[in-house]
């Protein structure tokens, strides 16, 4: 090596050396310390491999298992593309370490609820909450005479396992494409980074050096994991099956480079994977593997043609949270960014939304606020399970009242078909809407017999025609489908939102009023939300405790 080259890695040591030291005599955070390491880091690995690549006679050197596949879960360089971009439209530009820590969980049951999925931060609630909805319509729908308290650890884990084929089967395009991890080598910690960008360095003094920088110890306070992993000590006795030790946890580069992929033909082939190879979906980034796992079966195309904005990631770049597109690809199998029923034109604009009715539905706070609007498909889905959208978090209600789902009776048809022209929710139209709402009906609606009408249910010339008056002339002997009163439950995987910090399921008693009017309480969000499904929707909840959304 040339003296200047030597020169310089030496001064690079020595400045390396001072903010170790620095670091050690303060104090600092363990989180802060990488982000100012990282450019003598990546220089002193670049100047170490390149080093060693061109050899002494100038010669690339080429490793030893340069080429080598894996047997079995070997992937095409195609793949490995398809991989590379699916984490840019994921992630953007670049991880955050904290969200990607928040990310960094396996599928995990509750020890007070055996069918209930475990959040153990916030972020990855737009997978575990669609598999928990599909783990529940199993159970709700295909599983007759079930009772929770009786699940083993073996079914749930067969329950899990069906939930995620579900969901599969609605993304796939050509094959099932399972995303695992390369396992650990002797000797490599999950925490340092092999990729390109980073690449591993030889074993010299150099590679000592940035192995000693990637293994700091934690400022004083608490173990890395203590700090890491943010869970106190009911969080963590609430989580049933998880092994003893834990690794050190995975840094966003070394899990992207060890990504691998199994090519499955049926949906059989996969549910036997999944069942010989559990720890894909238990370990500690079960949750990431199955989402990269969804998106390379449904293939980056159609995923980018369908979000048709890829301008901002999937995945929130400061807080963490899933996008409404990938909320819908979990559930729906289509990665559209909207929830109203088709394309709406907007401006010129086809905005695309859902498009026919769901196995699981959906509902938000978010339309009582009047950001968006939740079409008829997600709100009455073919199961009585809907996943529950609050400002920051997903939860899932259920019902074992599989009246909340039936088809819809004419005068039920009715009420949707004038609520869609009752653009305030305020229970009437404007008299000129009336031959609308007629001729989305298929009822008469000759102009003549419209004006006869109008002049009928508005004999006061006042301009509106109300719901009630509507309903009385043309459907007077209405027949309702849904119950007056009925059970609902309510999950919330994360165990400081529930009682005594541990997963279960909340159990309330619903009652449809008699009135129509609509209250919004802010001081309630779980009926605020419960509203814009039933609008005249009580609820008393066991405990007297009403469950949160957040």
């Amino acid at each position: 090596m040339c003296p200047e080259k030597e020169h310089y890695k030496m001064d690079l040591r020595l400045q390396v050396t001072v903010y170790e030291a620095t670091a050690v005599t303060f104090g600092i955070l363990r989180d802060w310390i990488p982000s100012q390491l990282a450019p003598w880091r990546a220089a002193i690995r670049d100047g170490t491999t390149k080093a060693k690549e061109m050899g002494e006679h100038g010669v690339a050197e080429q490793p030893e298992d340069a080429g080598a596949a894996g047997s079995g879960t070997a992937s095409s360089s195609s793949e490995q593309e398809q991989l590379r971009e699916i984490c840019q439209l994921l992630w953007g530009t670049s991880v955050r370490q904290e969200v990607f820590r928040r990310w960094s969980q396996g599928f995990e049951f509750s020890a007070g609820e055996p069918a209930a999925l475990v959040q153990r931060d916030g972020g990855p609630c737009c997978v575990i909450a669609p598999v928990q909805a599909y783990l529940l319509k199993i159970l709700l729908m295909e599983t007759p005479g079930h009772s929770f308290s009786d699940l083993t650890p073996d079914k749930c884990k067969t329950l899990l396992i069906q939930a995620i084929c579900q969901i599969l089967m609605k993304c796939k395009s050509s094959k099932y494409r399972i995303v695992s991890l390369k396992a650990r080598q002797s000797g490599d910690p999950a925490g340092s980074s092999s990729t390109a960008a980073l690449p591993v360095a030889e074993e010299d003094g150099d590679a000592e050096m940035v192995d000693a920088l990637e293994n700091l110890p934690p400022a004083s306070g608490g173990g890395a994991d203590d700090v890491e992993l943010g869970l106190d000590a009911a969080t963590a006795a609430d989580v049933s099956g998880t092994s003893g030790a834990r690794s050190e946890p995975w840094t966003p580069e070394a899990f992207h480079e060890r990504l691998c992929v199994t090519e499955l033909d049926s949906i059989d082939d996969v549910e036997k994977y999944y069942s010989e190879q559990f720890p894909v979906l238990a370990d500690e980034c079960g949750v990431l593997l199955l989402l990269y796992t969804v998106l390379l079966t449904k293939g980056l195309e159609c995923v980018v043609s369908e979000v048709s904005d890829t301008s901002e990631p999937l995945i929130h770049g400061t807080y963490g949270y899933g996008s409404q597109a990938l909320i819908n690809l979990m559930l729906t199998g289509h990665a559209v960014p909207y929830v109203w029923d088709n394309e709406q034109d907007v401006g010129g604009l086809k905005l695309k939304g859902i498009t026919q009715q769901s196995d699981i539905g959906f509902i938000t706070l978010m339309e009582q606020m009047q950001y968006c609007t939740v079409g008829f498909f997600y709100k009455n889905p073919k199961c009585p399970v809907w996943v529950m959208g609050s400002e920051t978090h997903l939860t899932v209600l259920f019902s074992s009242e599989r009246r909340l789902v039936a088809p819809e009776t004419p005068s039920e048809v009715a009420r949707r078909v004038f609520r869609q022209f009752d653009t305030e929710g305020s229970n009437f139209i404007p008299s000129p809407l009336l031959q609308d709402v007629l001729c989305a009906l298929d009822l008469v609606s000759e102009p003549e017999y419209v004006d006869l009408m109008r002049k009928k249910l508005d004999p006061e010339c006042l301009g509106i025609i109300l719901l009630n008056d509507f309903m009385y002339e043309f459907f007077p002997t209405e027949k309702k489908s849904m119950p007056d009163t009925f059970d609902l439950l309510h999950y919330n995987g994360i165990p400081n939102s529930n009682g005594e910090n541990r997963v279960r399921f909340n159990k309330g008693h619903a009652i449809l009023l008699e009135s129509d009017v609509r209250m919004c309480n802010p001081s309630d969000p779980m009926l605020t939300c419960l509203q814009t499904k039933w609008p005249n929707i009580e609820v008393n909840w066991a405990n007297a405790r009403t469950p949160s959304l957040n």
